[in-house]
């Protein structure tokens, strides 16, 4: 990343880093979904492999629609997310159970709002800079990834953490 001189240099460079975070996140969940003890939680981590991808697809269309080098910059800040991920629940974790299930939500969310914070960020972006169709893709992404948080809080509180207590 060069230094940027214009808020399009900064979006640009939003975008590149979100897809950089978008693969790194990809690959821990993918890592962790199958040391899932919980059906549902399971079932979210899979779907949310393809909202990943899909997110993915939408910062490279943006990218390649400002004329920009279809390419990604390294986000140092979702390397320590991933590398939390994979100390708490593959290397520290248990083997499964519930407090594993725990364990990958805690991970699972703390990367999920460095998505929010960057989605949505770039949507701001987007807005001022006047791209109307970016904005509303960026947003539409943002509110995905809220659901999915949302999703993994519910179950957290409504049976996860209540068999962890129990384990």
């Amino acid at each position: 990343m060069s230094t940027p001189e214009s808020l399009q240099d900064v979006y640009i460079d939003e975008l590149k880093d979100l897809w950089s975070a978008n693969d790194q996140m990809l690959k821990v969940i993918k890592k962790i979904t199958a040391k899932a003890s919980d059906a549902a939680l399971k079932d979210m981590l899979t779907k949310s492999q393809d909202g990943i991808a899909s997110h993915t697809a939408i910062l490279k269309e943006l990218i390649a629609g400002q004329d920009e080098k279809v390419s990604k910059d390294h986000c140092k800040g979702m390397e320590g997310l991933a590398a939390e991920a994979i100390k708490h629940v593959i290397e520290e974790g248990p083997d499964k159970g519930p407090v594993l299930d725990v364990l990958i939500i805690a991970q699972y969310q703390r990367m999920t709002h460095y998505g929010i914070a960057g989605f949505g960020t770039a949507a701001a972006f987007a807005k001022a800079l006047g791209l109307k169709d970016d904005n509303k893709k960026l947003r539409d992404a943002t509110k995905d990834i809220y659901a999915s948080d949302a999703f993994m809080t519910k179950l957290a509180e409504t049976s996860v953490n209540l068999e962890a207590e129990d384990a």
